[in-house]
């Protein structure tokens, strides 16, 4: 049980650093400051959802698509943790991570799949993060690594909900003291992931 749990928060605070609701709120109302209401939400879920198939999809199906490429687990882990290395050290450095670059965008409900739902939401680190935990998982922890990752999506839909809320309650300051949180915590898993890369590699 206690396997589980541990197993269980660690998934959790990976997903939590690689999607960071409260960092994302910005983003979304910069996105949809001229739609209405209504508008708002619907876009708010129908990002959610489509992140959440997005990720499930790959977390399912992770190890046909390992099969099908010839991509070792080794392999894997070190090119994915550059990646999220590489996300997380763009937000230390208080840039726009160029893997969810934003342009001017029309608001149209088309905004919840691009750029919302990917890549703000299930972009390559969020997925990478996903299949780097059930690369080597059975049933059991896959579950798992998909009810935790449904747990942000709905976190993450609360948050855009409440998103107007959130940045006069706590400020841009502290949000952006946040992303940076997030940041570090995404490079250390970035690392963490090379590393075990490498010992898988050289056994």
């Amino acid at each position: 049980m206690n396997e589980i749990l541990e197993y269980s928060l660690t998934v959790f605070i990976g997903f939590f650093a690689i999607m960071n609701p409260i960092a994302n709120v910005p983003i979304f109302l910069s996105l949809v400051q001229d739609a209405d209401a209504p508008t708002k939400k619907k876009i708010n879920k129908k990002a959610t959802i489509t992140a959440f198939l997005i990720v499930l999809i790959f977390a399912i199906l992770g190890k046909f698509i390992f099969e099908i490429f010839g991509i070792t687990i080794p392999a894997f882990k070190i090119a994915g943790g550059i990646l999220v290395f590489y996300v997380g050290f763009e937000m230390l450095q208080s840039k726009k991570s160029t893997v969810k670059h934003l342009q001017n965008i029309a608001v149209d409900e088309n905004i919840a799949i691009s750029p919302l739902a990917i890549p703000i939401l299930s972009g390559p680190g969020t997925i990478v993060t996903a299949m780097n935990y059930v690369s080597k998982a059975d049933y059991l922890h896959t579950a798992i690594v998909v009810l935790i990752f449904a747990i942000m999506c709905y976190l993450t839909y609360f948050a855009f909900s409440v998103s107007e809320i959130i940045v006069e309650k706590i400020g841009n300051n502290i949000i952006t003291v946040v992303g940076k949180i997030m940041g570090l915590i995404i490079a250390i898993i970035g690392v963490t992931m090379i590393i075990e890369g490498i010992k898988l590699a050289f056994n």
